[in-house]
């Protein structure tokens, strides 16, 4: 590794023009544009939705209500983290020259497409029934099969993807 590229960005930002610069894959490059705003969006907004959870139980002493704060800080970690992973799997990749395969960066940036399409998928499934609509046309079915299974089956796709992306990664290398 030379010394230009050890030093090549500092933290997460740095990651992400870092990654962008060195890959020569299209398809990475918008991965990184679109990971980059939802990894935002989703950040403002489980930081508002903490903000409401504590408003609404701050007058409870109940120990709970910590583990409540705390694991909920997690889901929101869990959601954000596999969203970043493939551009922090890339810039590594880069920064430590291993190689310059189109290809690895292009496998990754697919993987972390599948994950926000896992993470809608999964959103859908668990939807309250009284926020669940109907839709004309193509979709209707699936919706309503989606729609009818348990709520915990929406954790399944956001975990497969997860797992998807870990494999590709140590696949690829």
């Amino acid at each position: 590794m030379t010394e230009a590229a050890g030093k090549s960005y500092d933290g997460l930002p740095g990651a992400f023009r870092f990654a962008f610069s060195r890959s020569n894959s299209w398809l990475f490059k918008l991965y990184v544009a679109v990971a980059l705003v939802l990894a935002g969006l989703v950040t403002i907004i489980f930081v508002f939705a903490l903000i409401v959870l504590i408003a609404d139980t701050v007058d409870a002493s109940d120990g709970s209500i910590s583990l409540l704060r705390s694991f909920f800080v997690l889901v929101g970690l869990l959601v954000v983290l596999p969203i970043l992973a493939p551009v922090l799997f890339v810039a590594r990749r880069h920064r430590r020259e291993i190689g310059d395969d189109t290809g690895y960066d292009r496998r990754l940036a697919s993987t972390g497409f599948l994950f926000i399409f896992a993470v809608y998928l999964g959103l859908v499934v668990s939807t309250p029934p009284e926020q669940q609509t109907s839709v004309d046309g193509a979709l209707g079915p699936v919706l309503e099969v989606l729609y009818g299974l348990p709520s915990i089956v929406g954790l399944v796709p956001p975990v497969v993807a997860v797992l998807v992306i870990y494999g590709t990664h140590r696949l690829s290398r």
